[in-house]
């Protein structure tokens, strides 16, 4: 049983929660109901969980001298030597082979899809194995990742989402980046990456600002555009920005206390913040699917 939960732990499960990204378009769409879509994005969602497992592992396996120097990371299940390279790259291999064949499932034609599948694996190999220690690049590699999501799922089920909804998702992920960076900067110092020592807390907090105030900009800019009010046939939308804002703030707050800054950790151990976004959630559910 405890090999199992390594495993999980290996596989980072709980970094999934990102991945529902990939379900933003079907929701922003209105057609969450259409079973046919919803069972393409569902097919879609796992494959670029494991996709996305494929990465923490060779990032792991890459990293493991650097991770037993880390307070956090020296627990992992290849840093702390509960799962051997081994076992690794076996689970590596089965992964490959489930994506394979859920991108089969999806339909091949889609070609696209399976080429951005392709892209955010190559990006975070190269970022593993040396991109990272790039100033700005690193942070641009993190933010790619969240947009491919977003494009990943609009791809699958052939829908058009907003520019404004992509440059909401790209200023959120660079504020949430660069909130990390900040965050390792205090806890670490430059010891834990060689990029640190590029960075300063003062040019992330400014930056982490300018992407934060973007966000909720081109979030507002999404919720009054006509093509968003006509697709919806109301103009309730604008209502949910308040609900951006607090999230927001109170995001803020914890990355401005005890905390790493991982987006997954923060969101996850704040019940408060889980609460405003089950509120928002269920507002937009709604505003798209009820009104």
């Amino acid at each position: 049983m405890e090999k199992i939960k390594n495993y999980f732990k290996l596989l980072r499960v709980n970094h999934y929660l990102k991945n529902f990204l990939v379900l933003l378009p079907l929701v922003f769409s209105s057609e969450l109901l259409n079973l046919s879509k919803l069972k393409t994005t569902v097919l879609g969602f796992i494959a670029f969980c494991l996709t996305a497992s494929i990465v923490y592992i060779i990032n792991d396996l890459k990293d493991i001298e650097n991770d037993k120097k880390h307070p956090v990371k020296k627990n992992r299940p290849f840093a702390s030597g509960k799962v051997s390279k081994v076992e690794g790259i076996i689970i590596l291999i089965v992964l490959t082979l489930i994506v394979l064949g859920l991108s089969y499932f999806i339909g091949f034609e889609h070609w696209i899809t399976l080429l951005l599948l392709g892209v955010y694996l190559l990006l975070n190999v190269f970022y593993s194995f040396g991109l990272k220690n790039v100033p700005i690049v690193d942070i641009v590699i993190l933010v790619s990742g969240f947009f491919i999501r977003v494009v990943y799922g609009a791809q699958i089920i052939n829908l058009t989402v907003s520019n404004w909804m992509y440059l909401t998702v790209i200023s959120a992920s660079f504020y949430m980046g660069l909130g990390k960076r900040r965050n390792e900067i205090i806890k670490q110092g430059d010891k834990s990456r060689k990029v640190l020592k590029y960075y300063t807390k003062e040019f992330l907090d400014k930056n982490m600002y300018v992407f934060l105030g973007l966000c909720i900009v081109f979030y507002a800019l999404w919720a009054v555009d006509p093509t968003t009010i006509n697709k919806l046939g109301n103009n309730l939308m604008i209502w949910t920005v308040p609900f951006i804002m607090v999230i927001l703030m109170k995001y803020s707050l914890n990355v401005e206390g005890n905390s790493f800054g991982d987006p997954v950790d923060v969101i996850l151990h704040d019940k408060s913040l889980l609460a405003i976004g089950v509120i928002y959630a269920l507002s937009m559910f709604g505003i798209i699917y009820i009104l």
